[in-house]
C-alpha cells in the first residue's frame, strides 16, 4: 500500500508518467511490434513475383511471416525468389479454380493453416474510350473475356479457396486488390478492367458479410497509379508522367513501396475490426475527374 502523495512504479510494458502530467510509452518499438506483429503467420500472395504484390510478400516476410507467392509468370517467380530466399514460390494460373484450389491445399498442408490471402493477381489489356480502339462498341470482346478471367474469376477462385481453411480455423484475413478503376469511371482505362474492378470491390462487400460469422475478415485495398508491370513502371516517358502529373494531386505515380504499411496493417491483428472496406490508396486521384478528351 502507498502512502498519500506515493507515486505507484508502473508495470513493465506500462506507459509512464513524464513530467507536468504527460504520458510517453515505455518502449515504442515493442508496442508497434506487439500491434503489427506477423512473425509465423501464413501468408499467400497471389500475383506475388513482381509490382504491387512482390511488394506485400516482401514486407510480410521481412515482418517474419511465412510466406507463399504464387504467379503464372515463370520467370518472375525465379527472380523473386533469389530477391526474397525465404518465401516459397508457385507457378498458378488463378483463372484455373483448380489449380487455385490445389494451391491453398498445399499451402494448408504443408503449413497448417493459412491466416492472410492477397488476392492480388490481375492483368490489364487494351484501352479505354479514349481510344479509337477503347468505346463501348469498338471494344475487343476477346482481350474482355482474358482480363474478367483474371481479374474478376480469379479473385473469386482464391477468395472461394481462402475462405474453405479460414472457416475451419475461425480466423484470417482476406486481402483483395482493387483499384480506383473499380469506384468511377476512368477513361485511361479499359471496359473490362473497370468492370472487373467494381465486380471485385461488391464481391469484398459480400464476402466479408458472408464470412465475418466465422470471424474472417475481407477488405480491398484499391490503388490508383502504380509504377507497376501493369501500371507503366517499366518506361519513364515524358508523356506519361505529364499526364499522371496532371491526374494525380500529389502530382506522380505511386511506388509499389508504398503500398506495405497498409499490407501490414491488414494482414495483422492492427486492423481486427475492419472489414467490409475499400481502401484507396491514389495520391488523391479519386478527389478529382480525368478528362474523357475530345472524340477519337
Amino acid at each position: 500500500m502507498t502512502a498519500p502523495g506515493e507515486s505507484v512504479p508502473a508495470a513493465p510494458g506500462d506507459s509512464v508518467p513524464a513530467e507536468r502530467g504527460e504520458w510517453s510509452p515505455a518502449d515504442p518499438a515493442a508496442v508497434l511490434a506487439g500491434v503489427f506483429d506477423v512473425r509465423d503467420r501464413v501468408v499467400l500472395v497471389t500475383g506475388g513475383a513482381s509490382g504491387l504484390g512482390l511488394a506485400m510478400a516482401r514486407v510480410l516476410a521481412e515482418c517474419g511471416a511465412r510466406v507463399v507467392i504464387a504467379d503464372r509468370n515463370a520467370d518472375r517467380l525465379d527472380e523473386a525468389a533469389a530477391d526474397l530466399p525465404s518465401v516459397e514460390r508457385a507457378l498458378v494460373d488463378v483463372a484455373d479454380p483448380a489449380a487455385v484450389d490445389e494451391l491453398v491445399d498445399g499451402v494448408v498442408d504443408r503449413h497448417g493453416r493459412l491466416d492472410v490471402a492477397f488476392a492480388n493477381a490481375g492483368i490489364g489489356a487494351g484501352r479505354g474510350p479514349g481510344d479509337a480502339t477503347g468505346l463501348v462498341d469498338t471494344f475487343d470482346l476477346e482481350l474482355w473475356r482474358q482480363v474478367l478471367d483474371v481479374n474478376l474469376n480469379g479473385v473469386v477462385h482464391t477468395v472461394r479457396a481462402a475462405a474453405r481453411p479460414m472457416k475451419r480455423q475461425r480466423s484470417g484475413s482476406i486481402i483483395v486488390t482493387a483499384s480506383t478503376a473499380g469506384l468511377r469511371q476512368d477513361p485511361y482505362v479499359a471496359y473490362s478492367y473497370v468492370v472487373a474492378k467494381a465486380g471485385v470491390v461488391n464481391l469484398v462487400h459480400q464476402a466479408a458479410l458472408d464470412l465475418a460469422r466465422w470471424q474472417v475478415r475481407v477488405n480491398a485495398i484499391a490503388p490508383g497509379p502504380f509504377r507497376t508491370n501493369l501500371g507503366g513502371g517499366g518506361s519513364r516517358r515524358p508523356e506519361a508522367d505529364a499526364r499522371w502529373a496532371a491526374a494525380v494531386p500529389l502530382g506522380r505515380m505511386g511506388d509499389p513501396a508504398e503500398i506495405r504499411g497498409l499490407a501490414l496493417l491488414l494482414a495483422s491483428d492492427a486492423s481486427s475490426f475492419m472489414t467490409g472496406a475499400v481502401y484507396p490508396v491514389d495520391g488523391g486521384q479519386l478527389l478529382q475527374s480525368p478528362p474523357l478528351g475530345p472524340l477519337p
